[in-house]
């Protein structure tokens, strides 16, 4: 598991598997594991091989996610001007073989790459809306994320996005600003 390089608020938890002849049980969400919560969506995700979801990042929600089966390689560049670890770049691998969670805060751009098929579960802090949803191109030399494929499968959305990373911050940052100053 990840030290503490992450971006600030980027919660990684190993879970507890609890197992006996019967099977496993792991608790996989408690409200007092992140810093926003109850989440108010939940999402159940298949990707197959060679698939890569992103570059986005949310103004106001917070995810929470765990990979079912299957490997996830997620990508996290933290976009956020008061972070100490502003422009940071980190890949995290998470497997089904080795639950964990993890909580990514408004503000940290993410992508997910898949090997091969896999299953996971994500949380959002609020329902999901388009205006939430800001993304640039996977590739992007500014994001430092040096992804392990250069022909990915890709959304047809996030093959053509409108917004370079440097673009995506700006409006990340312009969004924040609109919703401080209608007092949210």
């Amino acid at each position: 598991m990840p030290g503490n390089d992450l971006p600030d608020g980027v919660l990684v938890r190993s879970l507890t598997q609890h197992a006996d002849p019967r099977g496993m049980l792991a608790e996989i969400y408690r409200a007092d594991w992140t810093a926003s919560g109850p989440f108010q969506q939940w999402n159940l995700v298949h990707s197959n091989g060679n698939v890569l979801r992103g570059v986005h990042v949310h103004p106001w929600h917070c995810d929470y996610l765990l990979v079912l089966s299957g490997t996830m390689l997620l990508g996290l560049h933290d976009l956020r001007p008061d972070d100490p670890a502003a422009r940071k770049s980190r890949f995290l691998t998470l497997s089904g073989d080795d639950p964990a969670t993890v909580y990514i805060p408004a503000g940290v751009c993410h992508g997910f790459w898949f090997e091969g098929p896999t299953s996971y579960l994500y949380g959002l802090s609020t329902g999901w809306s388009m205006q939430e949803e800001l993304g640039c191109r996977y590739d992007d030399p500014a994001l430092g994320l040096d992804w392990p494929t250069k022909a990915p499968i890709l959304s047809p959305r996030d093959a053509a996005p409108t917004l370079t990373s440097a673009e995506m911050r700006s409006a990340w940052l312009a969004a924040r600003a609109r919703n401080a100053g209608e007092g949210a």
